[in-house]
């Protein structure tokens, strides 16, 4: 199903003409604004009792660039709803001084959802999304359908373009069929790197052998677009064999495995430029501390990347691959 600017239009005004109007203001105003080095957002899933009103004084509080918003079940937005809630959401937030440098959904497939939902979002101007998850790897009925994946993602990919939104892929792990890095390639290589790339998501890509996470990260680098920030620890399995396949503990930032200052060196190298989003998928005891305590990391640890590589004293800078779609 082709998206069309008759199409868009109609599903405007399906929405009522004060939504459209407020549409047609914000794209006008430039509500969201390019930063000149990463922006620094919360996957904002991570404040789902937050509701929508109150997210964009919580992530200013906590001293955040922007937000990753949430447009998918149980989200902020969700999907179904997006024509009567997300444009609010997303000018609440650049209204507050936020950046709204990418969305994450759950979109698989190029549907009426999809055309609402991206539509919507690259009207007032955000660059990126983060799709649904596609398994790729891990069993043979999986890599039987890898054409089918291909099929749907370029679907996406050509919705993308005409709503002018580039897709970034998220890399994932710990499950018996998952989508790594080398897999998503296989998929994707085919396909404009305008328009489809990564969302590197640096835990999942650690949980591999010595070494995994510089080679995805290696084999990303070229169409990357966001990247997702976690860390986690290897625990025992619960039966306690020997030799029996370790399971992973979520952590906060700089308490597991991950290796954080080459991962940033390798960003700064690149001069990444594109949204980096906080996922906080472990369960603290005081949220909001946890969660303040994880962007002072990272700051301090993009500060001394990009300040080594001469780009300032902070990652504002940059200029790479994830700075835009085109």
């Amino acid at each position: 199903m082709a998206f069309t600017r008759r199409r868009f239009l109609g599903a405007m005004t399906a929405m009522g003409a004060g939504a459209a109007r407020a549409a047609a203001q914000s794209r006008a105003g430039g509500a969201v604004k390019p930063r000149a080095g990463p922006s620094l957002c919360l996957y904002s899933q991570v404040l789902s009792k937050v509701d929508h009103v109150d997210l964009p004084m919580v992530l200013r509080g906590l001293g955040f660039d922007g937000c990753d918003l949430s447009v998918q079940p149980g989200g902020h937005v969700a999907p179904e709803k997006a024509g009567l809630y997300l444009m609010p959401a997303l000018e609440a937030l650049t209204g507050a001084g936020l950046d709204v440098p990418m969305i994450t959904t759950a979109l698989t497939g190029l549907d009426a959802l999809a055309q609402e939902v991206l539509g919507l979002a690259g009207l007032i101007g955000v660059p990126f999304f983060r799709p649904g998850h596609w398994k790729m790897s891990g069993s043979p009925e999986v890599e039987s359908r890898l054409a089918q994946v291909q099929r749907e993602i370029a679907g996406l990919a050509s919705l993308g373009r005409a709503t002018g939104m580039a897709m970034g892929i998220h890399n994932f792990a710990g499950e018996p069929e998952s989508a790594p890095v080398s897999a998503i390639d296989r998929v994707i290589r085919p396909l404009d790197p305008r328009w489809v790339g990564y969302d590197f998501d640096v835990g999942y890509a650690s949980q591999g052998e010595a070494g995994a996470m510089n080679a995805a990260l290696a084999l990303a680098l070229p169409r990357l677009k966001m990247v997702s920030l976690r860390d986690f620890q290897w625990a025992a399995a619960a039966d306690g064999a020997a030799g029996g396949a370790r399971k992973t503990t979520p952590c906060p930032l700089g308490e597991g495995v991950v290796e954080w200052p080459p991962f940033f060196a390798a960003l700064a190298r690149a001069r990444f430029s594109g949204p980096i989003s906080l996922q906080v998928d472990y369960r603290p005891k005081d949220e909001l501390a946890a969660i303040r305590r994880d962007l002072q990391f990272v700051r301090k640890q993009m500060s001394a990347a990009y300040g080594a590589m001469g780009l300032g004293s902070g990652p504002t800078s940059g200029k790479g691959s994830g700075s835009g779609a085109g």
